[in-house]
């Protein structure tokens, strides 16, 4: 049977559970264990699919083709764990499937309340994972802060998942902030304290806190939340700020969670090491031969977690390269104020992300152009891939004003389209082009050159496509069409054939990016990047 670890966090939000669970994941995993992570989600949205990403960050694609939350992401680039849609529970969704049991009569004419139905339900769901996964240890992640009114739920359901689970089979582990002051030059106890205080109020005792704070916990400091927090003093855990999210699970280890873990679960494997981790990635981070300047112009770019798979699959291309990342967040609508030498000019290579709207999309348009006429590498990314084509058609075809008709629905060349199944859709969640589809790569070509083989799988998350109708006309004139879905004829992977290093892509391959295993169009992207440099 699975073992259960359950994380819960407290004071404030965005204290990084999600790299704490990520973490835990890396070091059970460096024991040989196998291990899978959760995200319970309070709001009621049934998935993250039609949230402004000012609201919620990225939307992290699974192969499934579910649309989750970015914790998602973390959880595949720190562990061996493949996400699907199960592994993303939200309100929404266990309210949905109540609700639709329940007009099909399913609770033979029960009261339906909170509990039992709806924290049985989660209790379902969360079991469903580690029974069709099959794996050691599921990690299961509480979204929001203890006190939250939307996430009792799903804390009830884990306390009575601990009592019919037991001790060996089920530990709560609690994130919290230790706040340091700096004009008193001491950290702050007090607030995990209550934070712990609200948790035992619900019926919920950690059996570990991990403690965020600027400044490491003296002995006295874990002994004093030993003490009031009731828990060993062992059990106190230092998570300091770190500089790179990728030094967490070394800093745990040095901790000594993973046998703390081992001790609680009494899970008896090897002690594990994280030799390969700090040798292939901590070390190349802090140690640069190189270092490279790209450019992201966006229309998020004012949120960090806006593009965050992006962002980290920039750091994983620099470090197959030995290079240090200088990230340039450059605001498209910006780009459309100022011009585009004022922010692009001296960069080493310019990445275009997805997103959707036709606000910031001239601003986009302008750094394609100022790339391809410059010999600049760059890298479209789903509506980057669209705003190349778009460029290329007007300012190297000749066909004016050329447009997708997601921004001018009469545009007298409409270079992209809507799908043709999507033309009927009236719903917007869940009903895009998801998840993984095969791609065949055009012998030759940098595309092929880059993934070193044919056939391809990459996750998509879009409703707009190239249109073949114009294919021929920018072949004549330079466009090399390099990756097709030959199941449908659709256009996935563009390039230039006149242009040093000039790639785009209809799907996210952000999303399979991993620290030790690069994904090859970032890799290959930064590697362009340094040989301009040159």
């Amino acid at each position: 049977m699975s073992k259960y670890i359950f994380v819960t966090g407290g004071v404030v939000s965005s204290l990084g559970k999600g790299i704490t669970a990520s973490s835990i994941g890396k070091l059970l995993e460096s024991k040989g264990l196998t291990v899978t992570l959760i995200k319970c989600d309070p709001y009621i949205n049934v998935d993250p699919g039609t949230m402004n990403p000012y609201q919620h960050g990225e939307v992290y694609v699974t192969d499934d083709g579910a649309e989750t939350d970015l914790d998602l992401g973390h959880y595949e680039r720190f562990t061996n764990a493949k996400m699907t849609k199960d592994n993303n529970i939200t309100t929404g969704k266990i309210y949905y499937s109540v609700i639709t049991k329940e007009r099909k009569g399913d609770y033979l004419g029960k009261t339906v309340q909170i509990i039992p139905h709806i924290t049985d339900e989660i209790k379902h769901h969360i079991k469903k994972v580690a029974l069709n996964q099959k794996v050691d240890v599921v990690l299961v992640e509480i979204g929001g802060t203890v006190g939250d009114i939307e996430s009792l739920p799903f804390l009830e359901a884990i306390r009575q998942l601990r009592l019919e689970l037991g001790h060996d089979y089920a530990i709560n582990i609690h994130v919290t902030l230790v706040p340091y002051i700096k004009s008193a030059g001491e950290v702050k106890t007090k607030p995990t304290q209550h934070s712990v205080a609200a948790l035992r109020q619900i019926g919920i005792m950690p059996d570990i806190i991990v403690c965020r704070t600027e400044k490491a916990l003296t002995k006295d400091a874990k002994e004093k939340i030993a003490l009031f927090c009731n828990v060993d003093a062992g059990c106190v855990i230092n998570a300091v700020d770190a500089k790179t999210i990728y030094e967490v699970p070394v800093s745990f280890k040095k901790e000594g969670l993973d046998s703390l873990l081992a001790r609680l679960l009494n899970i008896k494997h090897p002690d594990g090491n994280l030799t390969d981790w700090e040798r292939n990635v901590l070390k190349r981070i802090k140690s640069p031969s190189h270092t490279v300047e790209i450019a992201v112009v966006g229309k998020y770019i004012a949120l960090q977690d806006a593009y965050k798979s992006i962002y980290e699959a920039l750091i994983h291309g620099a470090l197959a390269n030995d290079a240090k990342l200088v990230l340039k967040k450059v605001d498209s609508e910006d780009i459309e104020k100022c011009g585009v030498e004022k922010y692009l000019k001296g960069v080493k290579g310019i990445l275009v992300p997805g997103g959707f709207g036709n606000r910031g999309i001239e601003g986009k348009i302008a750094a394609s152009k100022f790339a391809r006429e410059n010999n600049i590498p760059y890298l479209g990314i789903c509506l980057g891939m669209q705003i190349a084509v778009i460029e290329f058609a007007r300012n190297v075809c000749s066909l004016k004003n050329a447009n997708s008709t997601e921004f001018n629905k009469d545009t007298k060349y409409p270079i992209v389209s809507l799908l043709e199944e999507q033309k009927e859709i009236q719903e917007k969640g869940a009903t895009m082009r998801l998840g993984a589809y095969e791609c065949r790569l055009k012998k030759g070509t940098k595309a092929h050159e880059a993934y070193r083989k044919e056939k391809i799988s990459e996750r998509h998350r879009h409703r707009y496509e190239f249109n073949n109708k114009y294919r021929e006309v920018m072949q004549k004139k330079g466009m090399v069409f390099s990756g097709i879905y030959h199941k449908k004829d659709l256009v996935e992977v563009v390039e230039l054939a006149a242009h040093p290093w000039f790639i785009a892509c209809q799907f996210h391959p952000e999303f399979q990016s991993r620290p030790e295993t690069p994904h090859p169009l970032f890799k290959n992207f930064i590697k362009a990047a340094l040989s301009a440099d040159k």
